[in-house]
Parts: structure tokens; C-alpha cells; sequence
């Protein structure tokens, strides 16, 4: 079952990100590297096509209170989000707590470690602090860089589903699970 997620006052801080809540004073850094051809595409969102798009999704993540902007240097430079998961598709976590992760990077930070830093980070807290029994987190076939991520932060494959992009298009998901370490791990 999705366990209810408030990121409002969490902040957390690694060695080179602060991961912290969405601010409007980001805007113009979202806009930057959402509109950037093949970023969004890596994770089912075509590029933002003006600051206005930008500001209306920047809205949500807002209020939506599960989105971490990922700051480096005094910049933000991607996403991190804690949404809910398909509870349809897999009805055998059904007695446990968990929720599925979803993040993307500015490509010209691509290759430099930090988005396992920022996923481990997040690990740590929902795992630890949010107690929850398992994360979920996916990626399309084509998305090397992301498996590479998911594969460092410790998920086991568990199957691939289907996945219907923003862009109209049908995405094999890549689909891995990390449990607690201390609760029981389900078959899947």
C-alpha cells in the first residue's frame, strides 16, 4: 500500500546535493535542463517548450509535496519524487508500505555520480526515517544511465511492464524493488 509522503520540511544534504522542497525562485533553473532535448524523454515527458509550461508544472510539484529539487552549488539541477505506485500491479505488497521513485538530471551533469548520491540519500530517509517496507523504482529499456543508477543503489529486478509516456508512445519499464533490510522480503 502507498504510504502517505510529505516532504514539506525535509531537507536532506549529501557530500556534493542539497535535496530539499521546490521553491517558485526555481523556475528558471527547472526550465533550463526541462527543456533541454532528451532529458524528459528518458523519463516519459517531452521537453518543456516555454517558462510557462515550466511554471505550471513547478505548481505541482509545489503543492504535490513529494518532489525534492536536487541543488548543487547553489543550483538546481534535476529532480527527485516520491510518487505513489500501481497498487494494481502488485497486489502482493499489498500488507506492506512502500512507494515508487521517479528522478531525472540536467544532461549536463550526466556521468558524475550525483544522481546515486541523491537516490541513496532518499533511500536512507524513506527507509529509515518514513519506514517504509519497500521502494519502487523504474526505467525504459533505452535508459542506460538510469539502470546504472537503480543497479548502484542496490534494487533487484522484479519484471517489466508497460508504460504510456506523455508523448503518446509505449515504453517497456524496467521495473526492481529494494526492501528494508530488517522487514520480510515478498516474492514477487
Amino acid at each position: 500500500m502507498n504510504k502517505r509522503i510529505d516532504i514539506t520540511n525535509v531537507v536532506l544534504t549529501t557530500d556534493r546535493l542539497t535535496l530539499r522542497p521546490w521553491r517558485e525562485s526555481d523556475l528558471i533553473d527547472f526550465y533550463e535542463y526541462a527543456s533541454v532535448d532528451g532529458v524528459g524523454q528518458m523519463a516519459g515527458w517531452n521537453p518543456h517548450r516555454n517558462v510557462e509550461e515550466s511554471k505550471v508544472i513547478l505548481s505541482r510539484f509545489i503543492g504535490g509535496k513529494h518532489v525534492f529539487a536536487l541543488e548543487h552549488n547553489g543550483k538546481v539541477i534535476g529532480s527527485l519524487g516520491i510518487e505513489e505506485y500501481s497498487e494494481e500491479n502488485y497486489p502482493e505488497l499489498d500488507a506492506l508500505q512502500g512507494r515508487e521513485i521517479g528522478y531525472v538530471l540536467s544532461k549536463a551533469y550526466w556521468g558524475q555520480g550525483l544522481m546515486p548520491e541523491a537516490v541513496k540519500a532518499v533511500i536512507n530517509w524513506l527507509l529509515n526515517k518514513e519506514k517504509l517496507d519497500f521502494i519502487i523504482v523504474g526505467h525504459f529499456d533505452r535508459n542506460i544511465q538510469s539502470k546504472r543508477v537503480i543497479e548502484k543503489c542496490g534494487f533487484r529486478y522484479i519484471k517489466t511492464t508497460k508504460f504510456e509516456t506523455r508523448y503518446d508512445t509505449e515504453e517497456n519499464s524496467i521495473e526492481y524493488i529494494l526492501y528494508h533490510p530488517e522487514r520480510r522480503e515478498i516474492r514477487c
